[in-house]
């Protein structure tokens, strides 16, 4: 019998040659159809979007710089929105003729190439699309109103089908598409509109707002992704606000306030904006007095949130966001023309700075999206 034992043992090799080349194919071939992460940064003074590819690392590539077509001075800001189905980018200029301009996004590349120019019902500090990507929402910090404009099939606004006079504010959807909110900064409250999908119209809830302490000037504010809690940033103290969310009725009911401002701060507030990792676990806010950005554990059955601490970032960091793998988070500087990539400690939450990355002037806004 040892023959056939030699003939086994010679092939073995050959055999496991054969199923290692063919795992490695099918990994090479995973690999090659894995999804790719881009950032899109909206930068006010230069009029155009920065674009980077992230790398598994970390690692920042710039892809495109992409000037606005048909838009000639330069705004306060450019609010971005991306449309659910991940088609088309939007940014909201700020200077007249006000106009959102969509951008298509290369699937492959995430390029962005020219479609069109829709109206604006005014300077809109905030954009954002209903879930089924058919409405566009914006809202006014100096013009004190909100407004929905339709989306055509291939991501272009409409005239304003709704224009609806408030306070300073800015605003979003409910995750499940049937409420939106807009944050009242002028008369410190949370505006709250019945949103009705089939008809793409806006009517006041009841009641139709939740007030907030004077003179904390409610900004920003991020759902949970289970859609239990709500937290919001307060421009002029600092604040930052835990809710419950309930689904049916839109109702906020606040369970904690804590703070954005790090320790041993001396001086006038001036929080700006807050984001969640998608996966739930940490909660990020940004401070401009101090260029701080501070992180917070969310407990995930109370929603409450503790925090873990500050770090410097970018000067004026106006805006910030994360990626969809819950790794990265990516700041810019309105005074700093740059961005700053963090790497997000995924016991902690804790940042640990990266690297810095120059764009266009003034960044104010930054979008993640995996493709395809």
């Amino acid at each position: 019998m040892p023959r056939p034992t030699r003939c086994v043992a010679s092939k073995t090799p050959r055999a496991a040659i054969a199923t290692t080349l063919a795992f490695l194919a099918l990994i090479s071939g995973v690999r090659a159809g894995m999804a790719e992460t881009f950032a899109y940064v909206g930068n006010a003074d230069s009029n155009d979007i920065s674009v980077f590819k992230l790398s598994e690392s970390g690692e920042m590539t710039p892809v495109q710089t992409r000037a606005f077509t048909g838009v000639e001075k330069p705004g306060s800001s450019t609010p971005l929105a991306i449309t659910p189905d991940h088609r088309v980018l939007i940014a909201g200029v700020r200077s007249q003729p006000f106009q959102a301009v969509s951008f298509a996004i290369d699937p492959k590349t995430g390029q962005l190439s020219h479609i069109g120019n829709g109206p604006l019902a005014d300077s809109m500090a905030n954009i954002a699309t209903d879930r089924g990507g058919k409405v566009l929402f914006s809202a006014s910090y100096g013009g004190n109103k909100v407004a929905l404009n339709p989306l055509s099939a291939n991501g272009v606004a409409g005239e304003p089908k709704q224009v609806i006079p408030t306070g300073l504010n800015a605003h979003l959807p409910s995750p499940d598409n049937r409420f939106v909110f807009a944050t009242n900064l002028g008369s410190d409250q949370v505006l709250s509109f019945a949103f009705d999908a089939t008809t793409g119209t806006l009517t006041p809830s009841d009641p139709p707002n939740y007030k907030v302490p004077e003179k904390s000037g409610p900004r920003h504010f991020v759902f949970h992704p289970n859609g239990k809690f709500v937290y919001l940033i307060h421009e002029l103290n600092g604040d930052v606000a835990a809710f419950t969310y309930e689904a049916k009725s839109g109702a906020w009911d606040e369970i904690q306030r804590t703070t954005a401002l790090p320790e041993g701060f001396n001086g006038k507030p001036w929080a700006a904006d807050i984001h969640i990792t998608p996966d739930g676990r940490f909660l990020y806010a940004s401070e401009r007095t101090t260029n701080t950005l501070t992180a917070y554990k969310v407990d995930a059955a109370s929603g409450k949130l503790t925090t873990v601490g500050s770090v410097p970032t970018e000067k004026q960091p106006r805006g910030f966001n994360i990626d969809p793998s819950s790794r990265y988070l990516a700041a810019v500087g309105e005074l700093s023309d740059g961005m700053t990539v963090y790497a997000i400690d995924q016991s902690s939450g804790a940042l640990s700075k990266l690297k810095s990355y120059p764009t266009g002037k003034k960044p104010n806004w930054v979008e993640f999206l995996s493709l395809p």
